[in-house]
């Protein structure tokens, strides 16, 4: 972990200092790549002027990720955390730990009466979304559905959540935060977002979630059953596998 570009250990004051109000991006690197390098930096400049009414550099970004990661690594899990300081500086921290396999498939879903606030920010705080991944997890389901009033569907607790209808992919009409990994998915597949109800989930061909690990299929939400399609699941991994790796 590096704060500003320095080790953690050089400054831990200042790092309980910048307290719980901040927001993050999370991303896999390869060989010193990243998918979706410009939308990771436009979700931070974003967040960073709503939150904090100031922009953020992307050249900047870059630099402390490639700071942070060495000459050394080339695989690994990257989050950047982004911080308004005390002193009123933005403070910028790179996490860098070992890279993440691809997402177990298929998954087990358990849908939980829960929507985060501010939902289209990934933003720090996410207590209760902790929670009810591991209540999920407790009850042997690997994660949590996030529902709001009259069981309409939002997101996972970690992921974005899709269906498939056909040769289209459904994304919920709800808040939920814009992963990159669906953004990247949306571009290459013919895809709609209109409201999903836990009660429509019989109806489609397919349930996935996708987040910066990949893709993976769905085979129950609850007590339901739901089929894996496994030609549409195919093209979802290989539009996914389409996306280049773009230099940090």
């Amino acid at each position: 972990m590096e704060i500003d570009g320095c080790p953690v250990a050089a400054d831990v004051p200042r790092i309980a200092a910048l307290g719980g109000y901040g927001h993050f991006t999370a991303m896999q690197v390869r060989d010193g790549r990243t998918r979706g390098l410009a939308l990771h930096l436009r979700r931070l400049d974003d967040a960073t002027r709503e939150l904090f009414g100031v922009p953020l550099a992307g050249d900047l970004v870059r630099d402390r990720v490639r700071h942070a990661l060495g000459a050394d690594v080339r695989d690994a899990s990257v989050r950047v955390y982004v911080y308004h300081g005390p002193d009123g500086a933005l403070s910028t921290v790179v996490t860098v730990r070992p890279p993440a396999p691809a997402p177990p498939a298929p998954q087990g879903l358990h849908a939980v009466p829960y929507q985060r606030p501010v939902a289209h920010l990934k933003h720090l705080g996410g207590f209760a979304q902790e929670y009810y991944r591991r209540q999920a997890r407790r009850k042997g389901f690997d994660e949590a559905l996030l529902t709001g009033a009259g069981g309409v569907v939002a997101e996972g607790a970690i992921t974005n959540v899709g269906f498939v209808d056909g040769s289209t992919v459904v994304w919920p009409d709800a808040p939920a935060l814009a992963g990159i990994t669906m953004q990247l998915l949306a571009q290459r597949v013919p895809a709609r977002r209109a409201t999903v109800r836990l009660r429509d989930l019989p109806s489609f061909d397919g349930i996935f979630v996708t987040n910066s690990h990949g893709v993976a299929a769905v085979d129950r939400v609850d007590d339901l059953a739901a089929p894996v399609p496994d030609r549409a699941m195919a093209a979802l991994t290989e539009a996914y596998a389409s996306v280049p790796w773009d230099p940090i």
